[in-house]
């Protein structure tokens, strides 16, 4: 039996997420589909995540096991590539120790939030184009709050089948990038909606809405009510795996 890796990245617009899903179009569906075509064998991927309908990942790492090796890496990838939808992009393809799991050997995981601050059409498929004038550095303030915290349940998606809610955050901060302003956090795992609602809560904050013994009140209320609203999905990049 041997063990790959690929390294991936995919336009989360045309997919109801990463997961198989009955009756919805998935990314795990689609690549599990031609790597059977091709392979002629019956096979599962694995995730290093589970990505929301509308999320996007400019990179994604995920494992499945064959019973033959792949011998010409290089023509294997541009095969699949030109069977996968266009909305989907193989990047690598390696051996691993069989041991080696996509989504539990992960260490970290970082998050991109993209808000475009100003009109624009040729960022709105991949940014929440939000107008009123932020308090960035009361947003970073509340932000940092989150380091002391484990329980995330305020800023989950309710009824999920997680057996907790505790993460551990390692970075976040709204910085401008090309004038776009981005949120980037970093954590060892995240709960469904966890990124998206901190965004929307924190925007309350930048627009003075919410202090940030606010923001920290709803942390430790543990109440996803009394958190803000989750910004759109098209804004939201899985940016980067860490093994």
């Amino acid at each position: 039996m041997y063990r790959y890796f690929l390294k991936l990245a995919y336009n989360g617009a045309d997919f109801h997420g990463w997961q198989v899903q009955d009756n919805a179009h998935s990314v795990q569906a689609e690549i599990t589909d031609k790597l059977k075509l091709m392979l002629k064998e019956d096979l599962h991927i694995v995730g290093c995540g589970r990505t929301d309908t509308g999320v996007h990942a400019s990179m994604f790492y995920a494992h499945f096991d064959i019973n033959s090796e792949i011998r010409n890496v290089k023509d294997f990838i541009y095969k699949l590539n030109s069977f996968l939808s266009r909305s989907i992009v193989i990047y690598d393809l390696f051996k691993v120790d069989n041991e080696m799991h996509a989504r539990f050997d992960a260490k970290s995981r970082t998050y991109k939030y993209y808000i475009s601050p100003l009109k624009n059409p040729f960022k709105d498929e991949f940014s929440y184009q939000y107008f009123p004038k932020l308090d960035v550095d009361a947003m970073n303030q509340a932000a940092e709050k989150l380091f002391e915290y484990t329980d995330f349940t305020s800023f989950s998606k309710l009824h999920t089948q997680t057996n907790t809610n505790n993460c551990r955050i390692a970075h976040a901060k709204w910085e401008y990038e090309n004038e776009m302003l981005v949120f980037t956090i970093t954590a060892d795992r995240f709960l469904r909606n966890m990124v998206r609602a901190i965004v929307g809560t924190l925007l309350e904050v930048g627009n003075l809405k919410m202090s940030t013994a606010e923001f920290q009140k709803v942390i430790e209320l543990k109440d996803r009510s009394k958190a803000g609203f989750s910004v759109p999905a098209k804004g939201l990049f899985l940016h980067d795996i860490r093994y």
